[in-house]
Formats: structure tokens, C-alpha cells, sequence
């Protein structure tokens, strides 16, 4: 960060306009201030999460996250500056496989649920998911880095993942969708 804030508000967005990194200055409901504060929010999520008791591991993993979306924030910030790598997809596939390998496979849908931390896992899932529909609407508009959408697509498998880990670590099995259940 070139300067620091020695006062938090600035008043220059009061006419409802926003400055990227780049020094440019855009509506706030551009799609890419929609996809930056769906990111903004999705980091926030993972920090709800994070002040759960979590096996050290998942700490890890969501610490990593966070900093790594703190990235992809920036990188929407700039207009054609790329951060994100296809080293970070791979870092989550790894991460995806590791979290996967321990649990036994899906054979019903399932709810969102279980114990606490794990309902939260599955809460950032769907904001992620909010996260890479805003991303998509942008590309739409703009050319934007490939990596970016592939490590929100992989960060929404993730924290599925995560959230039958943390069931499972919580000593809760998975809520299973039970169709028709109250006809």
C-alpha cells in the first residue's frame, strides 16, 4: 500500500462513484465494484468462519484463502493486472483432495447443516458462489484473468468439502435431502 489511511473516510465516493487502484473512477454498481465487494463479502464470511474453534488444518487452509481473495480483490481493482496464478488453482485442488480423501463418498444430496462451523463453511460456499456469478456478469463486459474464475469455482468445491469435514470432526454426519419428505 503506497499511502495509508490516516482517516477512513474520504468523502470522495459520496456522489456514488469509486476509485479503482488504477486512479479511475467508477459507479459503485459497476459489475466489477459487484464483483469486488462479492469477494469483499465472501472474505468476510470465511472470517465468521474462522473465529469458530477449527482444526488446525482448516485454520490453515482458510487463512491462505483469505489472503489469497485479498489478491483476486486487487487484481479486480487494476483492469488487466493478473495476480491470480494457475499455482493457486492447483494449491486448491491439492487442498480439495487432501479435505476429500478422509471422507466416504456422496451417494445422497445434502443439506446445508450439522454443527455450527460446518453450516458456516457451507453459508461462504454460497457466497462464493455470488462471488463467481458477479466475476462471470464481468466477464461479460471485460476480459478478465482465466485463473480467477477457475479459483472461485474450486473455492466453492472447497468449502463443500470443508463443511463435511467439519461435520465430521464435530462428530455429525452429513444432513441428508430426504425428497418429498413433507408431502
Amino acid at each position: 500500500m503506497g499511502h495509508r489511511l490516516t482517516r477512513i473516510y474520504t468523502r470522495t465516493g459520496d456522489r456514488g462513484t469509486t476509485g479503482l487502484a488504477d486512479g479511475s473512477r467508477v459507479a459503485k454498481d459497476e459489475p466489477r465494484i459487484e464483483a469486488i465487494g462479492a469477494v469483499d463479502e465472501l472474505n468476510s464470511a470465511l472470517g465468521v468462519l474462522l473465529a469458530e474453534s477449527l482444526p488446525d488444518d482448516a485454520r490453515v487452509c482458510l487463512t491462505g484463502v483469505q489472503n489469497d481473495l485479498f489478491d483476486l480483490g486487487g487484481e479486480l481493482s487494476v483492469p488487466g493486472h493478473a495476480i491470480m496464478s494457475e499455482a493457486h488453482v492447483a494449491r486448491l485442488e491439492k487442498l480439495l483432495d487432501d479435505f476429500n480423501s478422509g471422507l466416504p463418498p456422496l451417494k445422497d444430496f445434502i443439506l446445508p447443516g450439522g454443527a455450527r462451523a460446518a453450516s458456516l463453511a457451507h453459508v461462504a460456499r454460497t457466497v462464493c458462489r455470488r462471488a463467481e456469478r458477479r466475476v462471470v456478469k464481468l466477464s461479460h463486459r471485460e476480459r478478465i484473468p482465466p485463473f480467477m474464475l477457475q479459483y472461485l469455482n474450486r473455492l466453492s468445491d472447497l468449502l463443500f468439502v470443508l463443511a463435511r469435514q467439519l461435520n465430521r470432526h464435530a462428530g455429525v454426519g452429513d444432513v441428508l435431502w430426504q425428497q418429498g419428505k413433507n408431502r
